[in-house]
């Protein structure tokens, strides 16, 4: 997860007599496939085995042959499958190929679980724009940090390793200016092991104040950097933050001159990004929701309270009816160190 897009993180393993024979899984890049790496690793082994599959094999050719073709060769005997594919190049032509073959195929097998971990790609397809977690670290009464701006560390170092795990597990992080010019975070995954699956680092900045001596600027040359601005952005601007190797997009503005946040995510995903994490504040975060481009939100709550003079997580949504309120379901509530993590998802028709 995080490491293969714009393909999805599909895992398949070859099972024979009862016994795990191989393992394979997407490739960094997309390639090979995880069928092909598991056959490769299985051998002369393959013939007679069992082959689950996250992800219905593909029936095309890309950079590869497809994925059933080489199952069939290899004499597998059947395949149980988690999700068909949706992509129109395979739509089940891969099931019904190794069907056409005498394979055995059994569908629908851990298929909640299976959307879940693929649920970038599938959101691609079916909205053109990534799936968008929101991650929020806060007090138990919904501040993100005192009156004067304080807010580290709000939650422990428990929740911050498991941030860093969600930054992982996301093809992108995006942030909003003010929190560059606030923080001056870096952006990536700091677990050991797990540097290089840092995410492109994306920024909204619609009249370009990026500061040039930031991390991120800074570092640009090292992390794939976005930066997502207006075309009032200064020129001179953008000719140097580009050559210091960040990629500046200008594109449309919403109402106030704002970058249309639904305009940066189709941007984004036509760039083969197929997950966000977003870490931004009060008011990037209350306009992606706003807007119900916001798909997860995965949020730190800390044993304390702040007040109401605090910073809220959200600015006015002019609710006044609760049939205008946003709505999510609870996904999982767990205790995390001395915090509570809460995830909630927005039903769509793709999960």
């Amino acid at each position: 997860m995080g490491n293969v897009s714009p393909n999805p993180p599909v895992g398949c393993i070859l099972v024979k007599k009862e016994n795990i024979i191989s393992r394979g899984w997407t490739q960094p890049t997309g390639r090979p496939h995880a069928e092909v790496m598991a056959l490769k690793q299985a051998g002369q082994k393959a013939e007679g085995a069992t082959a689950y599959c996250t992800l219905e094999p593909c029936a095309h050719f890309g950079r590869s042959p497809p994925c059933c073709d080489a199952l069939i060769e290899a004499g597998i005997s059947r395949v149980v499958v988690a999700v068909k594919d949706p992509d129109p190049r395979v739509d089940g032509k891969g099931i019904k190929r190794l069907r056409e073959a005498g394979i055995s195929v059994v569908e629908d097998v851990c298929k909640d679980h299976a959307l879940e971990i693929m649920q970038g790609f599938f959101h691609v397809l079916n909205f053109a724009r990534p799936f968008v977690t929101l991650k929020l670290g806060m007090s138990i009464d919904s501040r993100l940090a005192t009156n004067a701006g304080e807010s580290k560390w709000i939650t422990g170092d428990k929740a911050r390793q498991s941030v860093h795990l969600l930054r992982a597990k996301n093809d992108a992080i995006l942030t909003g200016v003010g929190t560059i010019i606030r923080d001056d975070p870096l952006l990536n995954c700091r677990l050991p092991g797990l540097e290089g699956y840092s995410p492109t680092r994306i920024l909204v900045d619609s009249k370009l104040r990026l500061p040039v001596d930031s991390q991120f600027a800074q570092t640009a040359s090292k992390h794939k950097s976005f930066v997502f601005t207006t075309d009032k952005a200064d020129a001179s601007k953008k000719e140097i933050l580009t050559d210091m190797g960040v990629n500046v997009f200008q594109i449309s503005s919403d109402k106030g001159e704002q970058v249309s946040m639904l305009q940066c995510l189709k941007k984004i995903a036509q760039e083969g990004i197929t997950s966000v994490l977003v870490e931004a504040g009060t008011a990037l975060s209350t306009n992606l929701l706003h807007n119900n481009l916001l798909d997860k939100l995965v949020v730190y709550r800390a044993p304390t309270v702040i007040g109401g003079d605090g910073i809220a997580a959200w600015h006015p949504l002019g609710v006044e009816h609760l049939s205008e309120s946003k709505t999510f379901a609870i996904q999982k509530i767990e205790q995390i160190g001395s915090d509570i993590e809460e995830t909630y998802i927005r039903r769509t028709e793709v999960l």
